[in-house]
């Protein structure tokens, strides 16, 4: 099940990119990008979609190379949202090593550390 949610993650990421261009096209690279996945991307979900139950994600940007994101969720799809960063990185041209750390059994609570390389 974690491989086809990535996978589908990925799938997903470039769906993101034809249906919402004029967002994805406002950051210059995929760290700015995924910075503002919760502050500006999702509040623009909820309002196409205000029931929308959608993760939260607190941001940590180390330095220009690593980015620590704080997955919270309690639908417990992190694997998808290892997808979505990888089809990021992917359509900025950006490779990487991420790092997928759970940060508590039930897997509602991840750490994903995301290194350029």
């Amino acid at each position: 099940m974690p491989d086809l949610l990535r996978a589908f993650g990925g799938h997903l990421f470039k769906v993101f990119v034809k249906t919402y261009h004029f967002s994805i096209s406002r950051a210059s690279n995929a760290f700015d990008l995924l910075e503002s996945t919760h502050n500006y991307i999702h509040i623009e979900v909820k309002k196409l979609y205000p029931d929308a139950e959608l993760p939260n994600f607190e941001i940590e940007k180390v330095d220009d190379n690593n980015l620590i994101m704080y997955y919270k969720s309690n639908r417990k799809m992190a694997d998808l949202a290892y997808g979505l960063i990888e089809g990021c990185m992917e359509h900025y041209g950006e490779k990487a090593i991420i790092e997928q750390i759970s940060l508590n059994e039930d897997g509602s609570s991840v750490k994903f550390h995301i290194t350029k390389i």
